[in-house]
């Protein structure tokens, strides 16, 4: 992901090297103050883009403490941590667009603040829209996938599997994952989803992961992890 380093301050420094009239001494040097120079949109966007991955990446670290917390009152707590940084992060990425609207990485990283708050639909326009920039921008197509299964659109994170399948192996295995996750949860509470559709995906998911498998044997890649 893009990162920029922080504007150089410029220093200006000004010397008086007269003599002083009665005693000949020079007059010491002072420093000028130092003078910022005005950023262009392109470094504000880059910098509110940092600022929100800074505010995902505490997102993350506390959603990893709520499901490892020993108790309700903790896992609330990291939940809570969690959910603020995820909105912090979106007033960033939302100021990087609007600085830099043609930045594709900070509609995807918008879309995934969004739907780690759980607004999945708003989740797949920031998606649609970093995939309309960049059509070959694996990790919206991962991500969009995600926010679809949120849905219960499992056709389309079908489709979405393929292509990764097809294009970056690592985000498809990745995505295989987030499949089975998201099947072992409906198996305990459907939310709606009929099941036989459930039952057709988990088949169709055990045949994808038996064709991963032998195709990683003869690239000799690793196995995906589900």
């Amino acid at each position: 992901m893009l990162k920029v380093s922080a504007v150089a301050a410029i220093v200006l420094t000004l010397s008086l090297g007269s003599a002083a009239a009665s005693g000949g001494s020079s007059i010491p040097s002072s420093p000028a103050p130092r003078v910022s120079p005005r950023m262009t949109p392109e470094q504000q966007a880059a910098q509110k883009y940092n600022d929100g991955l800074k505010h995902i990446e505490k997102g993350d670290k506390a959603n990893r403490g709520a499901s490892e917390a020993k108790d309700a009152k903790q896992s609330a707590k990291e939940e809570a941590s969690a959910r603020k940084e995820y909105q912090k992060a979106v007033v960033d990425l939302q100021a990087a667009i609007e600085k830099a609207p043609a930045m594709f990485q900070a509609h995807g990283s918008l879309g995934y603040a969004l739907r780690k708050l759980g607004d999945y639909p708003a989740a797949l326009k920031a998606y649609d829209k970093a995939l309309e920039l960049n059509a070959a921008y694996t990790p919206s197509i991962e991500y969009r996938a995600e926010a679809y299964l949120g849905l219960n659109r499992v056709d389309d994170a079908k489709s979405a599997y393929m292509d990764l399948f097809n294009s970056d192996r690592k985000r498809a295995d990745e995505l295989a994952a987030a499949m089975k996750s998201w099947l072992e949860a409906r198996r305990q509470d459907a939310q709606g989803v009929a099941p036989e559709t459930i039952e057709e995906f988990a088949k169709w998911l055990s045949q994808r992961g038996e064709i991963a498998g032998r195709t990683s044997a003869l690239t000799g890649r690793k196995g995906p992890r589900w």
